[in-house]
């Protein structure tokens, strides 16, 4: 279904009891993050919020996206498998056998509707062009400070445009804009991206850059602008696809090379001059909830603002997970599904992304398993699909369990695991923002296959003996043998799950490495098949922080050591050391950023004005659960 704007998203959502509107002004630097942040991590998402007060002619819309109800309506379907199913109906009837001509009869209909799902640019201007700032000032517009370190104020929702200057294709992306001045922000894509190779073949012509980015209109540009299509799929075909109807674009005012959509709320025109010197953008408080540190972006220098009447400018957060962006990414999950096991995997049954794992980092397949080998062959096609090009850490189990319900998965992968000869390494192109790597972009990925093994799989020499002492008792050890453990968390092993967590303060190089060989070399360890090891600030019973301080800080490669002991039947124990690197204890060069919480001001001016907010019974700060985790104040860890 397709939503005529903006405001009739934001109707329905109210009528459907998910969204509060906020009447008091609530400021745009800093409040309005940390009141999104509490409802955001309140249960189910929270509500969406309509912030009516906001210093300027603009309301703001945040957390739209923020639960799998309000993701579900902003792509008007019922639930992401209603989606699932178009596509895998739509690629069958494409993909099967036309032998006769009553068969490629059929397939007209399915053509026409194809074609009427294609974006169409329309003469005149569009509702977004209803007013226009020829001499443009962004600060007019309420642009969001999320968190106390970010560099500046940010766009976090910009649906940015861009053509190739040869073939005119064009590229819809989301990256964020830090705002420099009235008519100046960064242009932060990546080297992956496609709107970057744009911009490195305008380096080459000595031309102006036209971009125009949009804010608002139907929820699921949005979407598309972030779905991870080829490089050759138009974004606003996929709108189509999912909204059933066209996607209505004009040209740009100032840059009539670009087209908008229509009914978007507000449009930002401008070029980046590709012989321009790069600007210091950054740092930002990212969707891994650690500060993505500065770096050199191009400068954006806008030309005109044109907006609607009535505009409501739309943003999010993100941060420390659970946060809106997760909903976003399950809808990838689900619908990306279908391409990936019709064209590629034809194995996959199943994929999961856990919020932890914060997207590429942990990504849990399910296969249907039929010979040995499957597991790698899989592992080494999804690592070559499109953006699982960036996942770290790749679990794989089969059709012996459902892959959503947690405990029952690790108890089985773990039953399935040989840590000697199950777990595989590799290096390859990682996330830009992964700070765990020792070289920007590049580091290593695991696969743990969890996957019942054939007899060809498996080592006759490999045992794994019952726990000879009850896992209380093997806390209480671990504590006492040294004193840089501070905490261990032994539940799993109740659940039937060999794997414990030890919190390790590092005073010593190679120290994780050196403690884990001790540790899983003692006789009552022969059980456990993996150890976690973390930060000695994070407490390693909060599995949820645990795993995501832990994937985010792990480079699998470089990070796993394999206890294996003598002898034959021999017992094994991976190790695998997500604790922050250092220079002085890692030989890890980089800057290592802090994680993201809001500062004690701010979260003081919030509680004062909550009950002004109409947002029901006080949530305290989320930031409060974290301010023990940090390191220094600073961005940058100190």
């Amino acid at each position: 279904m397709a939503w005529r704007d903006q405001q009739a998203f934001i109707e329905a959502l109210e009528k459907n009891g998910e969204l509060i509107r906020i009447k008091s002004y609530v400021d745009p630097r800093l409040e309005i993050a940390e009141i999104t942040d509490r409802v955001s991590k309140s249960g189910g998402g929270g509500k969406a919020l309509l912030f009516e007060n906001t210093g300027t002619d603009f309301p703001i819309l945040m957390n739209g996206y923020g639960s799998e109800k309000r993701m579900c309506m902003a792509l008007g379907v019922d639930s992401f498998d209603a989606i699932t199913r178009a596509i895998e109906d739509l690629f069958k009837l494409l993909s099967s056998p036309k032998e006769n001509m009553l068969d490629k009869l059929r397939l007209l209909p399915k053509l026409g509707q194809f074609a009427s799902w294609m974006p169409k640019v329309i003469h005149g201007k569009g509702a977004c062009q209803e007013f226009v700032m020829l001499n443009p000032d962004l600060r007019k517009i309420p642009v969001l400070t999320c968190w106390p370190k970010d560099g500046g104020p940010f766009i976090t929702l910009p649906v940015i445009h861009t053509k190739d200057p040869e073939t005119k294709s064009r590229n819809v992306g989301m990256y964020r804009m830090q705002v420099f001045g009235p008519s100046l922000t960064g242009m932060h894509w990546h080297k992956h991206k496609v709107s970057a190779k744009h911009f490195n073949a305008y380096k080459k012509t000595g031309i102006k850059m036209p971009v125009a980015v949009s804010l608002g209109g139907d929820p699921v540009y949005a979407y598309s602008a972030t779905a991870p299509l080829p490089e050759n799929v138009d974004e606003y075909m996929l709108a189509g696809f999912l909204r059933k109807k066209k996607v209505e674009l004009v040209r740009c005012i100032t840059q009539p090379e670009i087209e908008v959509p229509a009914d978007a709320d507000i449009i930002i025109e401008g070029y980046v001059d590709p012989a321009e010197e790069l600007i210091w953008e950054g740092p930002f408080g990212d969707h891994t909830g650690y500060y993505s540190l500065p770096d050199w972006y191009p400068r954006f220098h806008v030309t005109a603002i044109t907006y609607k009447k009535n505009a409501i400018y739309p943003a999010t957060i993100v941060g420390i997970p659970p946060q809106e962006d997760a909903w976003l990414g399950k809808a990838t999950e689900r619908i990306f599904l279908a391409p990936i096991k019709m064209t590629m995997i034809p194995e996959i049954m199943d994929m999961d992304m856990p919020v932890e794992g914060v997207f590429h980092n942990l990504v849990i397949t399910q296969i249907n398993k039929e010979y040995a080998g499957q597991g790698q062959k899989v592992m080494n096609a999804m690592w070559g699909a499109g953006q699982m090009m960036f996942n770290k850490i790749l679990v794989l189990a089969d059709q012996g369990i459902t892959i959503n319900a947690y405990r029952e998965l690790a108890k089985y992968i773990f039953a399935n695991l040989n840590p000697a000869t199950d777990i595989s390494f590799s290096t390859g192109p990682m996330d830009v923002l992964d700070h765990s790597c020792s070289k920007m972009g590049f580091g290593g990925k695991m696969c743990i296959d969890g996957t019942k093994k054939s007899n060809e799989e498996q080592e006759e020499e490999y045992t794994c003996p019952t726990l000879s002492m009850p896992s209380s008792a093997l806390k209480d050890m671990l504590l006492q043998h040294t004193p840089s453990i501070r905490d261990v968390n032994t539940n799993l092993i109740d659940l039937d799950i060999p794997c414990i967590l030890v919190a390790v303060e590092k005073n010593k190089p190679g120290h994780v490495r050196e403690l884990h060989h001790c540790i899983a070399s003692l006789p009552s360890m022969a059980s456990i098949k993996m150890i976690l090891y973390v930060e000695h600030t994070v407490n390693p019973n909060d599995l949820a922080t645990s795993l995501w301080r832990f994937c985010n800080n792990l480079d699998p490669k470089r990070d796993g050591f394999l206890y294996k002991s003598t002898g034959s039947p021999y017992t094994a124990c991976m190790g695998l050391d997500g604790t922050r690197k250092t220079k002085e204890f890692d030989n890890f060069q980089r800057d290592w950023p802090n994680i993201i919480v809001a500062d004690l001001a701010t979260i003081e001016k919030v509680d004062k004005k909550w009950d002004q907010l109409g947002l029901g019974a006080f949530l305290p700060s989320p930031s409060l659960k974290y301010k023990d985790q940090l390191y220094g104040e600073e961005a940058v860890v100190q």
